[in-house]
C-alpha cells in the first residue's frame, strides 16, 4: 500500500484504509497500538490535535512507516477522490 499524505486528514485516511485491510476494528488497533479507541477514531475523522508519537504508535501497529520526499509538482488528487 503505497498512498500520497499531505495533510492531516490524508493520514486519518490511510490508517483507517490499513486497519480496514487488515479487517480490524479501532477497538483492535488499539489493543495493538496501545493507542486509546477514541483517539483511533478522531484521527481517522480527522479532528486534529493528535501527537506525531500517537501516528507513528499506530503506523508501528499496522506495520506502516512514513518516507519523507520532495513535494511532487502539479495537481494533488485528495485520498477520497482517488478510491
Amino acid at each position: 500500500m503505497k498512498q500520497l499524505a499531505r495533510t492531516p486528514k490524508d493520514i486519518g485516511h490511510a490508517i483507517r484504509q490499513a486497519r480496514k485491510a487488515l479487517k480490524l476494528t479501532q477497538k483492535e488497533l488499539a489493543n495493538r497500538s496501545g493507542v486509546w479507541q477514541e483517539t483511533i477514531s478522531k484521527i481517522e475523522n480527522d479532528v486534529g490535535g493528535t501527537k506525531i508519537d500517537t501516528i507513528f504508535d499506530l503506523l508501528a501497529a499496522l506495520d506502516l512507516e512514513i518516507q519523507i520526499q520532495p513535494r511532487t509538482k502539479g495537481m494533488a488528487i485528495p485520498m477520497d477522490e482517488l478510491f
